[in-house]
């Protein structure tokens, strides 16, 4: 989200991208090596609405019919008997996943119980979108239900050209992964069709969320270098300091120090100073969220960025910004404001696309016409998505230190909800999302046979997870058909990244794949039982 479910979204989720149009079946060659291997494009006819009798959607002239939703898989492994692993592809392409066939989770699990792997595409992502555009009326079937119900209609009709036999559900175990706002979704694929659905693990899933989100910054707060983050809860106090005193003057030369005096909106600057730590938009820096255990898929820019903040050895002509603003706090230095000045304009303001800070491409946010672009997008479903049903905006903790400035709150957000979804004809937004929709799954309390929770604890979106400091305790998991499994020391589902030799990864994640592998064996031993009707595991 790049509010990250957004950041997940268009950064980590997007990792590796292939051109589609170079996508050949190459699975074969044993020239190629594993983390080199492309997948086949197959299509699927989806039904756009899964539910004609809900008042919800049957109001709608666009009802009926399919669309054509992308899958990719690979049988490197599979032997007749095996298991069929779907891999969850969330809010991205299908080919942004195609890491987790090649040496990640879904490799670990098809090597070791001869499985098949299949990535779908969500609807409304990739090339996987049911209406050339994306209007308020035509993103009516983009919901959680909508969005599950894929998963078992996909299971059941799936066609593997060169595999011989039926391996649909439930005849052949299907089991599920996803992680982020996918892993959400196999969590409630399995608690809603596991009829259908043998099994799935359940990564970083946001199972329970609230309108506001400011833990997103908790986790940063408490494990980030400890020098950097209080030097940044100073500045940021120090600003709050001057706007809710008006110090117009003083807002506008500390805008000036980040070279973004062009951002008139106090929020949209409170954003874009952030972007090297993660903002409630649309940040381009690599940031704590895009951390990973493996360099391949993330990237250390947020230490890179908290070494200059903290550097006690700037440059004179750096450091002495510190004092620029010192008159409005009582004379005292705004330690470490040079720093972050100079990081942001030498490494954030480049990534600005068009060199515009006050367009939407970087951002400026308060151009509600260009919100209202009903091109097909992935930000777009993603956003559409929160406004409805997801909320979890990220915003500034409004006590306690923080890292974000308090002039951010939920409205900041939801104005982009207003201007982007102009009422439709069948379908309009709520004022405020529908959380209780989303929530009434289960929330916390959320479980399945055969459903798994796997989680970081230093993952930003921690606290939506099954695993939060606001989960109920104890509750009735950890049994062979309920798991559950806490990495410490790991952010956002990096157990879905891998390496071929397992036994060459860091011993949490090492240990987290075995887990994992040991999980998934136990269920598949109880499928005859399940599908004759008797549960035995």
């Amino acid at each position: 989200m790049k509010s990250d479910w957004w950041r997940c979204i268009i950064s980590l989720a997007a990792v590796l991208p292939i051109g589609i149009g170079a996508l050949q079946t190459r699975q074969q060659d044993e020239t190629t090596p594993r983390d080199q291997l492309q997948y086949a494009a197959h299509y699927f006819d989806q039904q756009i609405n899964h539910f004609p009798d809900d008042e919800q959607f049957a109001k709608s002239n666009l009802s009926h019919g399919t669309f054509t939703q992308r899958y990719y898989y690979d049988t490197s492994y599979y032997k007749p008997g095996g298991p069929v692993y779907l891999y969850i592809s969330g809010e991205t392409s299908g080919p942004s996943r195609f890491s987790n066939l090649q040496t990640g989770i879904i490799q670990i699990l098809m090597e070791a119980t001869d499985g098949l792997g299949v990535i779908l595409e969500n609807r409304y992502y990739g090339e996987s979108y049911p209406f050339n555009t994306s209007t308020t009326d035509e993103l009516l079937f983009l919901t959680t239900n909508q969005t599950i119900a894929d998963n078992a209609y996909f299971a059941q009709n799936a066609v593997f050209p060169d595999v011989e036999g039926d391996l649909t559900a439930p005849g052949t175990p299907w089991i599920l992964y996803g992680g982020s706002l996918a892993g959400a979704q196999t969590a409630l694929s399995v608690k809603v069709h596991g009829d259908v659905l043998y099994g799935g693990i359940a990564s970083s899933a946001p199972i329970r969320v609230d309108v506001g989100y400011p833990e997103w910054y908790a986790t940063i707060q408490k494990y980030a270098p400890q020098d950097c983050v209080a030097r940044i809860n100073g500045i940021v106090d120090n600003f709050d300091l001057l706007v809710s005193r008006n110090e117009t003057e003083a807002i506008e030369e500390f805008k000036a120090l980040f070279g973004l005096e062009v951002l008139e909106d106090h929020r949209d600057f409170a954003a874009a100073i952030a972007d090297p730590i993660g903002n409630p938009g649309f940040y381009h820096s690599n940031t704590w969220q895009e951390l990973n255990w493996d360099d391949t898929y993330g990237s250390r820019d947020f230490f890179y960025f908290c070494g200059n903040v903290s550097d006690i050895d700037a440059p004179e002509e750096i450091s002495q910004a510190d004092y620029v603003l010192a008159n409005y706090t009582g004379g005292e230095p705004w330690v470490g404001l040079g720093s972050y000045a100079n990081y942001v304009k030498k490494f954030t303001l480049p990534l600005c696309p068009s060199g515009d800070y006050n367009s939407n491409d970087c951002w400026g946010t308060q151009n509600a016409s260009a919100w209202a672009n009903i091109e097909n997008t992935s930000t777009r479903s993603y956003l559409y998505t929160s406004c409805v049903e997801q909320g979890a905006y990220i915003a500034a903790p409004q006590t306690g230190p923080a890292l974000l400035s308090r002039v951010i709150d939920t409205s900041y957000e939801q104005q982009w909800c207003a201007w982007a979804f102009a009422a439709g004809s069948s379908n309009a937004i709520p004022g405020s999302p529908n959380i209780d929709a989303y929530n009434s799954f289960g929330g916390f309390d959320l479980s399945a046979d055969r459903l798994a929770f796997i989680d970081g604890d230093q993952d930003v979106w921690n606290d939506l997870c099954y695993h939060s400091d606001f989960a109920p305790a104890p509750r009735a998991q950890g049994t062979d058909l309920r798991p559950e499994y806490l990495i410490t020391g790991a952010g956002h589902h990096w157990d879905s990244y891998g390496v071929l030799d397992v036994e060459k990864e860091p011993q949490f994640i090492r240990e987290a794949h075995r887990w994992e592998v040991r999980v998934v064996r136990k269920w598949l031993r109880g499928f005859e039982a399940w599908k004759g009707g008797r549960e035995e595991l």
